[in-house]
């Protein structure tokens, strides 16, 4: 997959995990960047481009005309994402398990199905107006994983009622969920961010 990588900024001593950043669409492996400077400025970052074209637009996978998520293509991308940190890993020789993804919008979606479908893949995942990656299937014991969600109030492509619900099932499985509401749309904002370096800190700066 199209990626970059910078290696921690305290070198191969950092306890920090490593930050995977999935942007969302129309994005690429530059975008998150300014975010995760902000979030932990002194992390090793593997920022991967989506390999889903929609209208020229990258994503990471593909979804119907009516916005309805095409399932079958999202089960091979997340795995595919999976493999790919496998092969990551192996590269920059980092550790395997100890990463925590950044995800907006189709990033965070397909980071939510790194959860739902991938135990162990993340540490921690801080999910950027994501939705609901699938309904109706089991998902894996998620015991204390620590889990940041970005939602706006008047998000009309993640409605308040798709975090809510996302919020039910991965606390349903055990993870920590803690959620941030702007009274916005599907925008970042600064308040948004900082909530998220907070939850950054709490969790993974001890």
């Amino acid at each position: 997959m199209q990626h970059l990588f910078k290696p921690s900024a305290e070198g191969g001593t950092s306890n920090r995990p490593v930050l995977l950043l999935l942007h969302g669409t129309g994005g690429d492996e530059r975008d998150l960047l300014p975010l995760a400077e902000l979030i932990a400025p002194s992390s090793a970052i593997l920022s991967v481009r989506g390999n889903v074209l929609e209208n020229g637009m990258p994503r990471f996978f593909r979804r119907f005309p009516n916005g309805a998520f095409d399932e079958e293509d999202l089960l091979f991308r997340t795995r595919e994402l999976h493999d790919f940190l496998d092969e990551a890993a192996a590269q920059y020789d980092f550790d395997r398990n100890h990463i925590v993804a950044i995800g907006y919008s189709n990033g965070a979606n397909i980071a939510a199905s790194l959860l739902f479908h991938h135990p162990g893949t993340l540490q921690g995942a801080s999910l950027h107006h994501p939705k609901v990656p699938r309904r109706g299937i089991e998902l894996p014991e998620m015991k204390e994983l620590p889990v940041f969600i970005g939602a706006g109030r008047q998000d009309r492509i993640c409605p308040p009622e798709e975090t809510e619900e996302l919020d039910q099932l991965l606390s349903a499985a055990g993870a920590q969920v803690e959620i941030h509401w702007e009274p916005y749309g599907h925008q970042l904002t600064e308040t948004e961010v900082q909530a998220a370096v907070n939850w950054f800190e709490r969790n993974f700066s001890k």
